[in-house]
């Protein structure tokens, strides 16, 4: 017959799970890029819609492209930055605009 000490033994023993840490997923920059025959009220239009910025975001955006030659326009996950990017493209070309927008790792 076993003793009560032998049946308890193995509870003392503390079971520890390490839980894996997940990695924040890499973010990405979208960039608009300046150019000479995008009209300015297009690309505020384009921040607006696409971006949901304010007016005022908008302008402020356009002015420091139109000035530095880009702006970043939001960091996003890969999959929002790259969708960001083809409807800003897909806009510029349905409206005959050599607008560019890039995205890169942040």
């Amino acid at each position: 017959m076993m003793s009560g000490k032998d049946d308890h033994a193995d509870d003392t023993e503390l079971a520890l799970k390490t839980r894996p840490k997940t990695a924040r997923p890499p973010m990405y920059k979208v960039l608009l890029l300046n150019d000479d025959y995008t009209p300015m009220e297009f690309v505020t239009h384009i921040l607006e819609r696409i971006f949901s910025l304010s007016a005022a975001q908008s302008v402020e955006i356009m002015l420091t492209v139109h000035k530095k030659g880009l702006a970043v326009v939001g960091v996003f996950s890969h999959e929002v930055a790259e969708t960001k990017v083809a409807q800003v493209m897909d806009l510029a070309r349905q409206n005959q605009h050599p607008l560019q927008c890039t995205m890169e790792k942040e």
